[in-house]
């Protein structure tokens, strides 16, 4: 790897001062997947491509990050993703979005990625609520907390989206927080690599639309994640109600299932591309 050691200046337009509130999870973000991207030795961005639709964890990529990307409607990053990487096999094609994003609004072409095994990298933001639109409930909203359309607390469910992608098809699937930035980048790289549907949720602070109304600052919500952590392993053995307000991290799948480019290709008989 030539050129010195690693800067997140080299990926990103100059000139430009990134949108997100201060304490935001989305830095750490940014940080780590640049990281990854060093660390697997590209130099710039030109082999990538990015797509993203609505809300706070959209802006990631587009436009500070110094590469081709793409805006689309909300929820519908996932199939126009999908479209370039059928139109550009040879791109690494990576899209980022919320929870409400890709869990609430997009949640349908989510688990079909999954079933297809698209080969595609998908990073979810999970801040627990609609973020940028004012803290509404969202699919990973936990039991209890409050919003701003659940002000007695979220009597829903949250979706367990890492451990659906898993089962869903997809060869790999991981769940980390931004308190675990090793982890964090280890996992990108990960995702960044081999083919198939690889999928990472960030469990994310949002110290503005969810923290405050929980009472917790972005130190708060960090510690948080760190003492509300248990690892994978460990979460197999415990009971609902031991899990219940824990948030599980690690792999939840990693395999090396065809993907859907190589279906297409035996179903067509079309050579793998140089």
């Amino acid at each position: 790897m030539s050129g010195g050691g690693f800067s997140i200046r080299r990926y990103l337009r100059p000139g430009l001062k990134l949108p997100f509130c201060p304490g935001c999870g989305c830095y750490t973000i940014i940080n780590c997947f640049l990281k990854a991207v060093w660390e697997l030795g590209h130099e710039d961005l030109s082999e990538f491509a990015f797509c993203s639709g609505i809300g706070c964890a959209a802006w990631i990529p587009s436009p500070y990050f110094n590469a081709d990307s793409i805006h689309t409607p909300h929820g519908r990053a996932i199939p126009v993703a999908t479209g370039v990487k059928l139109a550009r096999p040879e791109l690494k094609v990576v899209v980022f979005g919320g929870d409400g994003d890709i869990a609430g609004i997009g949640c349908g072409h989510l688990i079909h990625a999954a079933r297809r095994n698209t080969d595609i990298t998908v990073i979810m933001v999970n801040n627990m609520v609609y973020g940028m639109t004012g803290g509404q409930v969202a699919p990973t909203t936990p039991l209890g907390a409050k919003t701003t359309t659940t002000p007695l607390g979220c009597f829903e469910r949250p979706l367990d989206v890492a451990n659906v992608v898993a089962a869903a098809g997809a060869n790999y699937s991981a769940r980390w927080t931004t308190a675990h930035r090793r982890q964090l980048t280890d996992a990108f790289r990960r995702a960044l690599t081999g083919r198939g549907l690889r999928f990472v949720e960030v469990v994310s602070p949002c110290p503005t639309n969810f923290g405050r109304r929980m009472g917790m600052d972005a130190k708060a919500l960090l510690r948080w994640f760190v003492e509300a952590s248990v690892p994978i392993e460990e979460a197999r053995n415990m009971g609902a109600e031991e899990l219940r307000g824990r948030i599980v991290v690690g792999t939840f799948a990693d395999r090396d299932e065809p993907g859907l480019l190589d279906r297409l290709r035996e179903a067509y008989g079309r050579a793998r591309p140089p």
